[in-house]
């Protein structure tokens, strides 16, 4: 997202929590701000004379609410907050997700849905949000090994066989993210899903042929019921360990959802913006940038 914001000539301020590995993510010209979003004095000193806030961090991992809530809910009300206090306050955009749609689903799904609700409720602030579908792309660790190991003739199937999803690259996501700030009365207010421009989304079979290299694929359907006992396996051990795991019985009820499906018309309708990536041209950007 830095790339295209620095590319259409808006100055870019990244906070980012203190001890972060991510520092060097930063591309040149990005001013850096190490800042955790449960410190609001300094939140209101890292804000000072923005125009803009893009609030796009977020916990996907956890064994309990308690593993999403710091990020997901209450670091969304402190930075916006935070925004609100500002003599001049600046526009807020946050990244929220599909699965906010589904507040019972998990854990996860709550608490995107509370930290959408924790924005709407604070006063005197523009605000958007978007609901991005699944992101794939350069940086992401959750879809690439399911894309790696197509490439290598095993394509591992963990949803209903008649499944259907949106998707969307990153980089349309970033592109999405400058028309917000680019048509901000238009979007003021509004709630707007993302999705690659697909109609009705992507079944298996054709995610399958877009991420498949040369070999011949073999497709392997994850029974619900084993990815369940993996989940309670994952919980059980995540209480003993600390650790916070992906896979639990809630992210098996996300994944075992029949569809998950995006409409961007009416984002399109405020903005203009239209996707660009098509999947099986993001597919190859995204090995193309892990071999690099």
């Amino acid at each position: 997202m830095q790339r295209q914001l620095l590319a259409a000539g808006h100055p870019v301020r990244a906070l980012q929590r203190p001890g972060s590995r991510r520092a060097d993510a930063l591309l040149p010209g990005v001013e850096r701000v190490a800042v955790g979003l449960d410190d609001p004095p300094a939140l209101q000193d890292a804000l000072r004379g923005v125009d803009a806030v893009i609030s796009c961090a977020g916990a996907v991992r956890g064994a309990c609410p308690a593993d999403f809530g710091p990020a997901n809910v209450a670091g969304v009300a402190n930075l916006a907050a935070a925004a609100a206090a500002q003599s001049d306050p600046p526009f807020f955009l946050h990244i929220s997700s599909l699965a906010a749609t589904r507040p019972t689903l998990s854990d996860y799904a709550g608490s995107k849905a509370a930290g959408e609700a924790v924005l709407r409720a604070v006063p005197g602030l523009a605000w958007c949000i978007l609901r991005p579908p699944a992101v794939y792309g350069p940086g992401d660790k959750e879809l690439l090994p399911l894309f790696r190991a197509m490439r290598f003739g095993l394509a591992v199937i963990v949803g209903p066989a008649e499944q259907r999803l949106s998707l969307l690259h990153v980089e349309d996501l970033a592109r999405a993210a400058l028309a917000v700030l680019e048509h901000r009365d238009a979007c003021r207010g509004g709630v707007f899903g993302l999705d690659d421009g697909t109609p009705a989304g992507h079944g298996w079979p054709a995610i399958v042929a877009a991420g498949r290299g040369r070999l011949p694929v073999l497709s392997l359907h994850v029974p619900r019921v084993l990815l369940a006992a993996l989940g309670r396996l994952n919980l059980m051990l995540a209480r003993v360990t600390g650790h916070a795991p992906m896979l639990t019985p809630g992210k098996v009820r996300e994944l075992s959802e029949p569809e998950w499906l995006c409409d961007n018309s009416e984002f399109h309708a405020a903005t203009g913006w239209r996707p660009r990536v098509a999947l099986q041209v993001g597919i190859e950007r995204l090995f193309a940038a892990h071999s690099s």
